[in-house]
């Protein structure tokens, strides 16, 4: 019976952390921890839900795709889900991947298309009797949000199709900003004295979720369509590869380095080329996307859960780099959690300078026997996100020092407690300063009352000069 609690208490955790997560990354695009450490979140989810399919609730995010679009633009509900694919990190991954779908149709043969993965904005552009009618996010996947004005500023979107085309179609792409757009662009804004966009991924979001599209026009914006959704024509060309070059043919632009491979050593060669090519790309990519060719064999082989069995990810390794440890700092949580987090001599890793890394809490930090002072291996998952691999212990000098969390509160001076079968240590003072601020920003965020203008810093002077104190 305590098993049985514990793993229900484990997967409740889980499914609040990935939900909170997921709206940092697909709402607020303020992602907080790698996709590498997302996945592991997931993954683990998955495996109690497996084992225990009892613990499955209806809003668990193994049962959905992304988060909740915004309200601040008008909501589009998709004819067919823009669902997820699940990911491979290793070739063995992609052998097993083989083997479950080979298993499914016997004695079938068949071959891939292979496309790089492209570190933009999922979007939908619904086309009808000739004509652009609607753009919009993924969103939720099965909601999004409709930015069809800012869609039409994109100069590679084709805002009418020839008369060849279905009478009423929708395709599928990736928004993207190239890294000599991005370079311009913050040029632009240290000009103006305006917070720099971290990488292209978090700017093209940025730029096609303006209210004003005279902004997103303002900026080098660009598309790759990499599928149709759906169509009214029943005769569609019986391949992916063929409709892909049907799309380019009504003035879709397609990427280039899309390739057929006759079998799974040609997608290993293929991604592996990749992997020692992707720096020399215009624009960012964080894997590639190998898709079974057939069509008719899609159709058969189908979904599992949100996730089509005939398609996968198979990521880029984490682009990754050395630095020193100088301190662990703590930040208090809404919730009284004490959250640490890594100091580092700035590093450069992949062009976006370090200062910053997650730490999860103190079982990991002993786990991976990280000590303030330690030279780290510090890798951006996802390409996104930095997090400390490991420590360098070859480099230690014996000056290192083992970190503990603190018994008092950093911010109260509160007892500080580990409650039994958690692994957050927690301020005990429901009076908390920094709870009670971390609180008010909650309350005015996106994710809660969505208050236009009311931002973190406008929340930490208010409560600094007493004129609130509470949320």
């Amino acid at each position: 019976m305590e098993e049985t609690d514990s793993v229900n208490k484990r997967a409740a955790d889980l499914r609040q952390q990935i939900n909170y997560h997921n709206n940092r990354y697909h709402v607020l695009d303020s992602p907080e921890i790698s996709d590498s450490e997302y996945d592991a979140l997931v993954q683990e989810l998955k495996k109690i839900e497996e084992a225990h399919p009892e613990l499955i609730t209806p809003d668990s995010p193994t049962q959905r795709v992304g988060a909740e679009p915004v309200q601040a633009f008008g909501v589009v509900t998709h004819p067919r889900p823009l669902l997820s694919l699940s990911n491979a990190f290793t070739d063995e991954d992609m052998d097993n991947w083989f083997n479950r779908v080979s298993n499914l149709v016997p004695g079938q043969k068949f071959d891939f298309v292979c496309e790089l993965k492209i570190d933009g904005l999922a979007v939908a552009l619904t086309y009808e009797n000739r004509m652009l009618t609607t753009g919009a996010t993924r969103g939720n996947g099965y909601q999004g949000e409709n930015i069809t004005q800012n869609l039409k500023t994109i100069r590679s979107i084709p805002l009418s199709v020839p008369a060849s085309a279905p009478r009423r179609f929708e395709v599928r792409g990736e928004a993207y900003l190239p890294k000599e757009g991005l370079a311009r662009l913050n040029e632009e804004r240290a000009r103006d004295k305006l917070p720099l966009f971290a990488n292209p991924r978090n700017a093209a979001a940025g730029s096609v979720r303006q209210l004003d599209p005279k902004v997103t026009a303002s900026r080098p914006m660009n598309t790759f369509i990499y599928a149709l959704g759906w169509a009214d024509d029943n005769n569609m060309p019986g391949t992916h590869w063929e409709i892909m070059q049907y799309l380019k043919s009504l003035g879709f632009k397609i990427n280039p380095n899309m390739a057929r491979c006759r079998n799974l050593d040609e997608v290993k060669t293929y991604y592996h080329k990749w992997v020692e090519m992707r720096e020399q790309l215009p624009y960012d990519a964080d894997g590639v996307v190998i898709k079974i060719n057939s069509i008719a064999l899609q159709e058969e082989l189908g979904f599992v859960g949100h996730d089509p069995r005939w398609a996968i990810a198979y990521k880029f390794p984490a682009v990754q780099g050395t630095t020193k440890l100088l301190k662990i700092g703590i930040n208090v949580g809404r919730t009284g959690t004490l959250n640490p987090y890594a100091i580092l001599e700035p590093v450069n890793i992949g062009g976006v300078t370090i200062e910053r890394a997650t730490l999860h809490n103190e079982d990991d930090i002993h786990r991976k026997d990280i000590r303030e002072g330690d030279w780290v291996l510090i890798q951006r998952a996802g390409e996104v996100i930095p997090e400390i691999v490991e420590p360098i212990v070859s480099k230690r000098t014996g000056d290192e020092q083992v970190f503990y969390m603190p018994k008092a509160c950093p911010e109260c001076g509160a007892e500080v407690i580990k409650p039994e079968g958690e692994a957050m240590h927690r301020c005990t003072n429901i009076a908390c300063p920094a709870q009670a601020l971390e609180q008010i920003i909650h309350f005015v965020s996106k994710g809660a009352m969505d208050m236009d203008g009311v931002g973190e810093k406008l929340c930490q002077a208010l409560f600094e000069k007493g004129l609130i104190k509470d949320a």
